[in-house]
């Protein structure tokens, strides 16, 4: 029996050195001293862009709120008109809120129109989204939505 547990203890050591032994994969290597790294190239497109759109056919103007950094596109659109629940006395099935924040994503191009997503912060399954088109003009940007309402909006810096 004792031989056992001797057999099973030095069993036990040698199974923690090998565990003991393995070593994490080492960390990526620095850069030399004395280097930067290279940012993303900036676009001229690059800033904050603001403004108003039309109604278009829903007569819901949206305020667009844009950040361009290094030609990437994040920002919202915000339907002022936009109303949360009310009081619903007659115990009907309320009409569903429409949406009120729009998310917004893309990659701008310059000297040419562009795409953007713009999706809808709506409660429950429905899940709206509507393909914007983005030109740079002679004195800002030019949004339009290629569904839903056709609202086209001017923003500025």
């Amino acid at each position: 029996m004792k031989k056992f547990l001797a057999l099973l203890l030095i069993a036990g050591l040698a199974a923690t050195g090998a565990s003991a032994q393995t070593r994490a994969p080492a960390p990526p290597a620095a850069p030399p001293p004395g280097t930067v790294p290279t940012p993303a190239p900036a676009s001229p497109l690059d800033g904050t862009w603001r403004g108003t759109s039309d109604g278009g056919s829903c007569n819901a103007p949206l305020d667009y709120l844009l950040t361009i950094e290094s030609g990437f596109v994040d920002g919202s659109a915000y339907d002022t008109t936009a109303r949360g629940p009310v009081p619903n006395p007659n115990k009907s099935a309320p009409p569903p809120p429409g949406p009120g924040l729009w998310q917004i994503h893309g990659v701008a191009k310059v000297g040419a129109p562009f795409n953007l997503l713009s999706l809808a912060s709506v409660k429950g399954p429905e899940h709206r989204r509507i393909q914007l088109t983005a030109r740079g003009d002679a004195s800002g940007l030019v949004v339009t939505e290629n569904g839903g309402c056709r609202r086209t909006a001017r923003l500025s810096r």
